[in-house]
């Protein structure tokens, strides 16, 4: 297993954002970072989505086979944080940052870029893909995974790619799924309680 340097990668994080304005950290920056950071993940578990969030999580925490971004080092670390730095402070702002549309040098939207091509650039054997097939377009090319991550794949390393799109009857059927998988899993969760005295209302509607 390799150790990694937590103060290191620490430290090139604030020398990636520190003193710089709020919209100009780019990718660059946090090359030295991600240095620091180096990971290897096994092939034929790479999970890519776009537009499919919440029910990429519930599918990654039940079908345990797959690794996402969120699952890498730099995912679990900064995984829903905002954060950006000012030219006259030497700390971190976490309350006033712009948007990330407000500029294309954010200091949060330069940090996934990176983490998303290295993502895609260790992807090998069969990857799966999970997309939105209940609306028009299933991802677009502006999105984190159209601009930079389908880019970033390796031809040479990526054997096969399965992509899954569901639409709106599938989505809720996926839901359900995965709520009873979950359940068996945990049986005391509050949800799943509330899931059991549904089935038995049922049950008992059924038999009357």
């Amino acid at each position: 297993m390799c150790r990694l340097d937590c103060e290191e990668i620490w430290r090139q994080f604030e020398e990636a954002v520190v003193r710089q304005s709020s919209c100009n950290v780019t990718v660059e920056h946090y090359r030295h970072m991600f240095y620091a950071m180096p990971q290897t993940w096994p092939c034929d578990r790479f999970l890519f989505w776009s537009k499919t969030r919440i029910l990429m999580h519930s599918y990654a925490a039940v079908v345990r086979h797959f690794w996402t971004l969120e699952d890498t080092l730099a995912g679990y670390m900064f995984n829903d944080l905002i954060w950006c730095g000012q030219e006259e402070d030497s700390g971190f702002d976490f309350s006033s940052c712009p948007e990330w549309s407000a500029c294309r040098n954010h200091p949060v939207y330069s940090l996934w870029r990176q983490a998303s091509q290295n993502f895609a650039e260790m992807a090998c054997g069969n990857i799966t893909v999970l997309l939105n097939g209940s609306i028009v377009n299933a991802f677009s090319r502006k999105s984190m995974f159209g601009s930079v991550e389908l880019d970033s794949l390796k031809p040479h390393r990526v054997n096969y790619v399965n992509i899954k799109y569901p639409g709106v009857t599938q989505i809720i059927f996926l839901h359900r799924t995965l709520m009873i998988l979950q359940c068996i899993q945990n049986p005391q969760q509050s949800s799943c309680q509330t899931c059991a005295n549904s089935l038995s209302h049922r049950k008992s509607l059924t038999f009357q």
